[in-house]
């Protein structure tokens, strides 16, 4: 009999899930970085039992617009407005701090004036999936930390987008100014459509059918997506858009609801992207990027603590409180990989530039989880006095 091949996907990624994180908890270690060696296992240059992780990357795209979205129902509009103020230096001003030495290490190592500043762009932006998982919900949601590290990642989500701009339409620079006059005017009626839209549609519909379950969880779905959508064609990102359809409902009672029921169905599409991360690691490349690899990633776990503890250092914040920060967006984001999907299919970087992002990545996702897991509270904490809901 023919198996079904998505079907078999599935039953190998959440099969294979399912008793790596036994063995991941058993020996008290990192579930995360557990599914990403399952990736590495399965995947192409593994066991190719899963030889096209294409489709499993697309789809746990999903879990990080879930996740955005969840935040989002969490955060007031006006507590959102007044965490960004002053934020907005740190993250600029961490950018630049990250930005050079990276540029300069990518020259030394041989890469090309372009491929350069695509690393070095790279490596700007933190883990929103990492630096969001592993913060306790107490913290998340309910204290100050919380609050800093969402904003900082948002400005760098809106920072990514102005780079993809520019990858996208870098060949004139009247298209890239109309481009970013163009953004500046779609992201603040996209937040007063969602606003609207919220008040006068979406939460009349669920106060009058809030009985029945099935239906707000088919609503909330469709709200988030809805938006991710439309951000997605109107130029920004499909993450931000869900986000924006989250922060619309924050002010109800009812986005508590919505994001208890949600939370299972973003953690499913979350094991999809370690996955994935690990499925598209290639043995054969690390071999010639070691070096840069093992430097870059160095750099970027000391100089991004660094960075932002001095930088929040000088807004009043608490030495340890910036410290901990730091600490916990010291890895290399997820939209750095879409950042090099992108500037390779350009033609803008070449395959080894590519991988050395993607390497860089990985490697740094595998280490920050431990370096955060072995210090501060998380929801896996290797030590059971660290571990937090």
């Amino acid at each position: 009999m023919q198996h079904d091949p998505i079907l078999f996907t599935f039953f190998l990624v959440f099969s294979g899930a399912a008793l790596i994180a036994t063995l991941a908890l058993a020996a008290r270690q990192s579930m995360l970085v557990a599914y990403i060696v399952l990736g590495m296992l399965l995947g192409p240059w593994g066991m190719a039992q899963v030889n096209d992780a294409t489709l499993i990357a697309e789809l746990s795209r999903v879990g990080v617009i879930f996740l955005l979205f969840l935040l989002g129902l969490n955060l007031h509009p006006q507590q959102l407005l007044r965490l960004l103020r002053p934020t907005l230096l740190v993250t600029l001003g961490s950018s630049l701090i990250i930005f050079l030495p990276s540029l300069a290490l990518a020259v030394v190592f041989g890469f090309t004036s372009s491929e350069a500043l695509v690393i070095a762009a790279a490596m700007i932006f933190s883990s929103t999936i990492l630096g969001l998982k592993l913060l306790p919900t107490t913290q998340l949601h309910h204290q100050h930390i919380g609050g800093l590290i969402i904003s900082i990642l948002l400005l760098q989500d809106m920072v990514a987008i102005v780079i993809l701009l520019l990858l996208q339409v870098g060949d004139t620079q009247g298209t890239l100014w109309r481009e970013l006059a163009w953004l500046a005017l779609l992201l603040p009626a996209t937040v007063a459509l969602a606003l609207l839209g919220a008040r006068y549609l979406l939460l009349p519909l669920l106060r009058r059918y809030d009985t029945i379950q099935e239906y707000l969880f088919l609503v909330a779905i469709g709200w988030c997506l809805g938006f991710a959508e439309l951000a997605s064609w109107l130029g920004l990102s499909a993450e931000i858009g869900a986000f924006i359809a989250g922060v619309a409902l924050a002010t109800n009672p009812i986005s508590t609801f919505i994001a208890e029921n949600l939370k299972p169905l973003r953690d499913f599409f979350l094991v999809l992207f370690f996955f994935s991360l690990g499925a598209t690691f290639n043995p054969g490349m690390v071999v010639e990027l070691l070096w840069p690899v093992l430097l870059l990633t160095l750099v970027m776990l000391v100089l991004k603590p660094f960075a932002f503890r001095r930088l929040l250092a000088t807004t009043g914040e608490s030495d340890a409180m910036a410290r901990e920060v730091g600490v916990r967006l010291a890895q290399v984001s997820e939209f750095s990989l879409f950042i090099a999907l992108l500037a390779e299919q350009s033609g803008v970087i070449g395959e080894r530039a590519a991988y050395l992002i993607k390497l860089v990545t990985l490697l740094s996702f595998i280490l920050s989880s431990y370096w955060i897991m072995l210090r501060y509270p998380t929801p896996i904490a290797v030590s059971d006095k660290l571990r937090r809901d």
